[in-house]
């Protein structure tokens, strides 16, 4: 969840995902994706807590936890053109327009991210993200994943954009804004996403969301079944999404 500080209070940048997609298609999202493999190389040069401190959080073990780490980088890299690197360990490049070459090369995994950072002396920055939840699909998705949610604040000087093959928009809105265009029915949120963007509304500050420190506990969704078909599903403050949810249903699906 990438942040900036505006006239209006944070904001987040927000893309809403191509109808072509497999997964969450037309959703309102966060930048993100999958773990590559290339992403648990172990010789990237790393500034920050160090991947044991990132397992400890997420509860997971070191290795998996810089996959993680890395990935979150690289996606956001890939899908909004923003780079958590320097070319130091206390530097962060302020302009990517350079490069738009390697950017295109990532996403279509001709040239792994790891590489890139070596080629380029850039130093990955885990330093500028912070650990935020952890959710998993509900088991009734055919698509399943366990994903984690990090925050970082958008560096000076570098422009957060939509140039992905897997974004139909992007813009920047307050989580105020994006929960009201939710309601209004103009974006759709999945639970996780409205989650987030109800918990980063709390703050007043990127610099008082940066300094957070919230518990993180694996989010798996209950479904709950009525006549055979799924009426809601159920996880912290399901109660309040419900009340909000534009039709006042969720699902209508058989289980399987």
């Amino acid at each position: 969840m990438l942040v900036r500080d505006s006239a209006a209070g944070p904001e987040v940048f927000l893309q809403r995902r191509v109808r072509a997609m497999a997964f969450a298609a037309g959703m309102t999202v966060f930048p993100g994706g999958g773990v590559d493999p290339s992403d648990a190389t172990a010789d990237i040069a790393w500034a920050g807590p160090e991947p044991r401190w990132w397992g400890e959080q997420f509860g997971i073990e070191a290795g998996r936890a810089q996959a993680l780490v890395c990935a979150a980088v690289r996606e956001t890299f890939e899908e909004c053109g923003v780079l958590l690197a320097g070319p130091t360990p206390d530097s962060v490049v302020c302009d990517t327009s350079g490069y738009a070459e390697a950017r295109r090369r990532i996403e279509k995994r001709e040239l792994s991210f790891p590489q890139f950072l070596a080629d380029a002396n850039l130093v990955l920055r885990a330093d500028l993200l912070r650990p935020w939840d952890n959710w998993v699909t509900p088991t009734v998705e055919q698509r399943r994943y366990d994903t984690r949610f990090f925050v970082a604040l958008l560096p000076t000087g570098q422009e957060a954009d939509g140039a992905t093959s897997e974004a139909a928009a992007a813009r920047w809105s307050t989580p105020a804004d994006a929960l009201d265009r939710w309601k209004a029915e103009e974006d759709i949120l999945m639970p996780p996403t409205w989650t987030q963007l109800t918990s980063l509304g709390r703050f007043d500050s990127t610099a008082a969301m940066l300094a957070a420190t919230p518990a993180i506990t694996p989010i798996q969704p209950t479904p709950v079944f009525a006549d055979g078909r799924i009426i809601r599903l159920e996880f912290p403050n399901w109660e309040q999404y419900m009340a909000d949810l534009p039709g006042g249903i969720l699902g209508g699906r058989k289980p399987n």
